[in-house]
């Protein structure tokens, strides 16, 4: 192998999960996330210049999102979250309560615009710093802050009404 396989290799194992997670949590489906993850690594892979963005889970998040935002212009549909997904180890009452409080949430992050429903995803799983979401946004840090504040008010308003 050379070096450069060692080092797509090495990018995969570190970032894979990441951008899978990140994924499915735009896209609410699993085959679908698993599709951007590929797809992602893909274009990493046959890119004809190295990455100029400086962190590279905020370039892979840039071609991950741009993938999404492909992909829902050609089909306009959402699916449920696979039921797998849910830890087994709890009681069945409590797996059920998860299930349906995800399922909840999943359902109302679906209702939000894709600029908030990426940025919320972004800084609240993923954890990224508002300084690299404004990189893959196009956004401003201010925008980016007022964005995730705003997306968050309106998950916890419309899950205490709901």
């Amino acid at each position: 192998m050379n070096e450069t396989t060692m080092t797509f290799h090495s990018l995969y194992e570190r970032y894979s999960t990441d951008v899978y997670r990140f994924a499915f949590w735009l896209t609410g489906d699993e085959a679908d996330a698993k599709d951007i993850t590929s797809e992602t690594f893909v274009r990493v892979w046959t890119a004809k210049t190295e990455p100029r963005v400086e962190p590279v889970k905020a370039y892979l998040f840039t071609i991950a999102r741009n993938l999404f935002l492909q992909s829902r212009r050609r089909k306009n549909r959402f699916s449920s979250i696979d039921e797998e997904l849910v830890d087994n180890t709890t009681q069945p009452d409590e797996e059920a309560e998860i299930k349906s409080h995800l399922a909840q949430v999943q359902k109302l992050l679906q209702q939000l615009p894709d600029i908030d429903k990426t940025v919320l995803i972004m800084r609240a799983e993923e954890e990224m710093s508002y300084r690299n979401i404004a990189q893959v946004t196009g956004l401003s840090v201010v925008a980016v802050k007022v964005k995730v504040f705003r997306a968050r008010i309106k998950i916890n308003k419309l899950l205490q009404e709901g």
